[in-house]
């Protein structure tokens, strides 16, 4: 679902507020953008976190308050349990309950578009309009996971450099969103290696059903060099959808730090004719 050298998280160009909320006795942490706009959720990706929305806030401006949360199991989000569709769409709607929203638009990257589209599919009344942003409705099982390389990744350790050292190529995006452990035990990542990998590996499979299971307006973003959704099933989903906008950026998987700007115009150009 997602490639082993992701593009950097970039730094948030918007001051969010952080809260949380308890569920079953487990922390689920959000970012409030603010405003006094239309709500926007936006959903991250494997190995990211809500946190790498803040370009785009600040992009959308007042007229949309984005409230982008750390899925189950990342950023300072507590590990969950499980990582099925049902536990991921269980938590959106314990979040828009929290929140007094009875309507949003949903945006997601990755795993966050699977879960926005499934969301669509099983609560349309909760969806506004969609924003699918370089995933496939289709996810083939090509067997081990391609994010299985964190599995060589420590959890934890005494020092946050020798946690980022730890992580090798991937020392540089991750350095800088390693968190704390309690009463200075040592670093934790943001997520849990063994998470991520049983995470990744629910999200294999077709989920045509559920991408052509809403009605309400929908945008796919497309990186045309992306790893995850070929042209010609990218060109499928749009034709076979209604209401579906197509919107091609020359990038890879990671289209917003990729071309941070295009993709921005992209969401507001759809936003704009909502």
């Amino acid at each position: 679902m997602a490639t082993p050298t992701p593009a950097p998280t970039a730094a948030p160009a918007a001051r969010p507020a952080r809260a949380t909320l308890t569920l079953d006795g487990r922390t689920l942490s959000y970012l409030d953008f603010g405003g006094t706009g239309r709500p926007l959720v936006a959903l991250h990706g494997h190995l990211s976190e809500g946190a790498s929305f803040g370009a785009l806030a600040a992009a959308l401006g007042p007229e949309w308050r984005v409230i982008a949360p750390d899925q189950r199991g990342h950023g300072d989000s507590d590990r969950a349990p499980e990582y099925t569709r049902a536990g991921y769409l269980a938590d959106l709607r314990a979040l828009l309950d929290h929140l007094g929203i009875d309507r949003a638009v949903f945006l997601g990257h990755s795993l966050g578009a699977v879960n926005a589209y499934h969301l669509a599919a099983e609560r349309p009344e909760l969806v506004e309009a969609l924003i699918n942003v370089d995933t496939a409705a289709d996810l083939p099982d090509h067997g081990a996971s391609p994010l299985a390389f964190v599995l060589d990744f420590p959890y934890t350790a005494p020092t946050r450099e020798e946690l980022a050292a730890a992580c090798g190529p991937l020392a540089a995006v991750l350095g800088p969103v390693l968190r704390p452990l309690p009463d200075g035990a040592g670093w934790r990542l943001p997520f849990h290696p063994q998470d991520t990998v049983d995470s990744e590996n629910l999200v294999h499979g077709d989920h045509w059903k559920q991408w052509l299971g809403s009605a309400c307006p929908a945008l796919l973003i497309h990186g045309l060099r992306s790893q995850v959704l070929p042209a010609e099933q990218a060109r499928a989903m749009c034709a076979r959808r209604p209401g579906t906008a197509y919107r091609p950026l020359d990038t890879d998987h990671f289209v917003a730090q990729a071309d941070p700007e295009g993709f921005a115009s992209a969401v507001r150009a759809f936003l704009a004719a909502l």
